[in-house]
């Protein structure tokens, strides 16, 4: 275009126009700056969100086992989409005094003394108020997170950290854990873990160290109860942990095979978790195996049903029955908050069925009032016949 020129600087740049019938002056205009703050980087690692326009499809270890051309949508996406879940107020009996109490407050210290990850301090979890809470300690139970607080697995119901590189397990972990667990002179300790699917052995012998330790130490007096994961299907894995000296072995099932694949991480497939409770059996069959499932997600009574009939066919002894609770809005939205009255009834049913015990309530928990489930209701039936 005639008589137009472009001046520029470092910053920007400012074009002068002519407009019809109107001169140009021949002075040079002034170039025009202008300033943008640089935002820098926060240095802050994102925050894992589960967002469910993303966790609808399949994922990428899908595409690449070819299981996306046979991924099954889940089918309470628009359930859990239309819920009431965050204007709804919830319901009376799932509301808990704050805890309290000298055994709290002294296990509490000492747990933060030898820093140790305390799984039932977490005020998100229901069981918080009573896991500490007993004034007979030998009657108390706590419950231990080994392994570090960052999982390599991201469940969408779980509010635990997940990172594919968590920290390198403490080597002075087992003795620390085993010397806090006699200093409280507990009766029952459960101890649970992250998923390491960075480690070679999944933290198998790790935990198998920490529950030989106690043992030692407390010279057999605590019952030890090991929540452990699935080691990736490594059976071998199992072994090591059901013939380490634990009294109960648990793994969680968390909920019905439909809806495994869209509430677990895709790596934890309901038929494995089966495996892991059947393999501990074979392997030990006096060793106690034990699972838990949550309800809330959606569940029919017959998928329910089924799953505890699936349960029984492995020689699973103890099952437990819990409300799912929604950690934080990022989380899967809760389908429904089933009443006590529907606990009571699922209880019936597991023990009617053959299982040894079923704890089944709202605020129940697989390691919720551990001690007292196992000691009244498991120990005293297994030496009442040598009494």
């Amino acid at each position: 275009m005639l008589g137009q020129k472009v001046f520029s600087t470092v910053r920007c740049s400012a074009v002068l126009r002519i407009s019809p019938g109107r001169f140009i002056s021949n002075e040079t205009p002034k170039a025009t700056t202008a300033t943008f703050p640089v935002k820098k980087p926060s240095g802050r690692r994102r925050i894992t969100e589960f967002k469910d326009s993303i966790n609808v499809g399949p994922s990428f270890q899908d595409f690449l086992t070819g299981n996306a051309a046979t991924f099954t949508y889940d089918p309470l996406q628009k359930a859990r989409q239309y819920a009431k879940e965050s204007t709804e107020k919830l319901p009376s009996w799932l509301k808990v005094p704050i805890p309290k109490g000298f055994n709290y407050n002294k296990l509490h210290s000492d747990v933060k003394d030898l820093n140790r990850a305390l799984s039932a301090k977490r005020p998100k979890l229901p069981q918080y108020r009573r896991v500490l809470g007993r004034k007979d300690k030998s009657k108390a139970t706590a419950t231990i997170m080994l392994l570090g607080d960052t999982c390599t697995r991201g469940c969408r119901f779980c509010s635990v950290k997940t990172d594919r590189n968590p920290k390198k397990p403490d080597p002075m972990e087992p003795e620390n854990t085993a010397e806090a667990i006699n200093r409280w002179g507990l009766g029952y300790v459960v101890l649970t873990t992250v998923d390491r699917d960075d480690l070679i052995d999944g933290g198998a012998h790790h935990l198998a160290e920490t529950v030989k330790k106690i043992k030692q130490k407390s010279k057999g007096k605590t019952l030890v109860e090991a929540l452990t994961g699935d080691f990736r299907g490594d059976m071998e894995m199992v072994d090591v942990m059901a013939r380490c000296g634990l009294d109960v072995y648990a793994h969680n099932m968390e909920t019905v095979e439909e809806l495994t694949p869209h509430v677990r991480d895709r790596r934890a497939t309901y038929q494995q978790s089966l495996s892991v409770l059947k393999r501990a059996k074979e392997t030990v069959p006096t060793l106690i195996t034990k699972t838990s499932l949550m309800l809330g997600f959606g569940e029919t009574e017959e998928q329910v049903l089924r799953t505890l009939k699936d349960l029984r066919a492995v020689g699973c002894d103890v099952v437990t029955f819990g409300q799912y609770m929604r950690p934080t809005k990022r989380h899967m939205k809760v389908v429904e908050y089933v009443h006590p009255d529907k606990f009571d009834y699922w209880k019936k049913v597991a023990l009617d069925l053959g299982f040894l015990y079923c704890a089944s309530g709202p605020l129940v928990r697989s390691s919720y009032k551990a001690g007292e489930s196992f000691i009244e209701n498991v120990l005293k039936k297994r030496q009442s016949p040598a009494t």
